[in-house]
């Protein structure tokens, strides 16, 4: 495993914090690494990696510690003439272990016909999680893109499956995007029912799902901004609410500043350049960087334990400093400056998803990179100094 050891050394007037992060390669052959999953698969109590690779559908077992083998073994493949394009994987069932569900078919191009573009599939687990999972192929819409578990009432959840395009959408114009919540039947094999989410934006793109209030809510992230819906007595409804109304918007994320306050980042537009954060209340956003080149992957989370979000972002091709790569942008104690790190300053990440997730079980967060061109996996173990933060 070829290891990389990355310190951040920050101002000590504002930045408090002292990041270090150290690159494990988890795998370096993979097709094309479009979606990562995190979740325990095997029941050993430590989570796990999933990829939605370009064939296959993998997960790499976790050793238990930062120096160890990630084993790989393969769930499923060939499951459509076209390629993977995502995953999601939860414990819907409270048995400890996560259920798995994909999306494949990838042929954007391809709005008019469902037979040639789309997929969705839940994986049957066997006996042996490292043998192969059965599928079952679900109803889907053309261009399925992104997918997510979402807790929406007690032991209740539901599979929600964004596409990227309407049926017969053309560059963006057309019929708005059929987003389906699947409720998974006590047999998986036999009919999911589904309920429309939403059907009014074109070309999304991505979403996130807030479980944390009195109703579970998804921001969707598209062509005409990020959109709040809410499932609210038995079903899900629109509101009214906004975040870059008119902004096109690729990535979309919340996080919190002083651990209460909301605030949400996307990377704007699909596949842009810009890296911005909007508070609440603010119809402008910060932009805090405009320097990436195909922007993929975003994540807010505390990993330097702040009691404010940071926020990572990546990007998958070169930019004008011919760069691709991961970076960690950091609040300074106002919450309104942000400073931003490499965190892997180099070309070994032409990063396509990103995932955090305790992996080492040290309680701080660590980062998971899969790459598109550079065709890898890999875990930025944070190992921050307690004391330093």
């Amino acid at each position: 495993m070829k290891k990389l050891l990355i310190l951040f050394l920050l101002t000590h007037t504002l930045y408090a914090q002292t990041p270090s992060f150290k690159i494990q390669v988890v795998d370096n052959q993979i097709d094309i690494g479009y979606g990562l999953a995190i979740g325990d698969v095997d029941g050993d109590k430590k989570p796990d990696i999933l990829l939605a690779d370009q064939k296959e559908i993998v997960w790499y077992q976790n050793p238990g510690n930062q120096t160890g083998n990630w084993t790989r073994h393969v769930m499923a493949a060939n499951l459509t003439p076209q390629d993977n394009v995502c995953i999601a994987a939860r414990d819907i069932d409270g048995d400890g272990r996560v259920e798995v569900a994909v999306g494949a078919g990838w042929n954007p191009s391809e709005t008019a016909d469902s037979t040639k573009s789309g997929g969705v599939f839940y994986l049957i687990r066997p006996q042996d999680p490292t043998k192969n999972w059965e599928p079952v192929r679900l109803h889907h819409e053309v261009t399925t893109h992104r997918m997510r578990w979402a807790k929406v009432g007690p032991n209740r959840y539901q599979l929600i499956v964004v596409p990227l395009h309407g049926l017969g959408n053309r560059n963006g114009e057309g019929r708005g995007v059929r987003i389906l919540a699947y409720e998974k039947p006590t047999d998986p094999r036999s009919r999911w029912t589904t309920q429309l989410v939403d059907s009014t934006l074109h070309m999304t793109h991505n979403f996130e799902i807030w479980e944390d209030g009195a109703e579970t809510r998804m921001l969707l992230g598209g062509k005409e901004g990020s959109k709040l819906v809410r499932f609210l007595a038995g079903k899900w409804e629109q509101t009214e609410q906004w975040i870059g109304q008119g902004n096109g918007m690729g990535e979309v994320r919340r996080g919190f500043q002083n651990g209460k306050q909301a605030l949400v980042t996307s990377i704007e537009p699909m596949h842009g350049n810009r890296l911005v954060v909007y508070r609440p209340n603010q119809k402008d956003g910060q932009t805090l960087t405009d320097r990436m080149n195909q922007g993929h992957a975003l994540l807010c989370g505390d990993f330097l334990k702040m009691g404010s979000d940071q926020i990572v972002m990546g990007w998958r091709n070169p930019n004008a400093d011919k760069k691709v790569g991961v970076r960690l942008f950091v609040p300074d104690k106002t919450l309104t400056t942000w400073q931003e790190f490499p965190l892997d300053d180099s070309v070994m990440m032409a990063c396509e998803d990103l995932q955090a997730a305790d992996l080492d079980q040290d309680g701080d967060l660590d980062i998971i990179a899969s790459g598109r061109a550079t065709l890898n996996v890999l875990i930025y173990w944070n190992n921050t100094p307690a004391g330093k933060r």
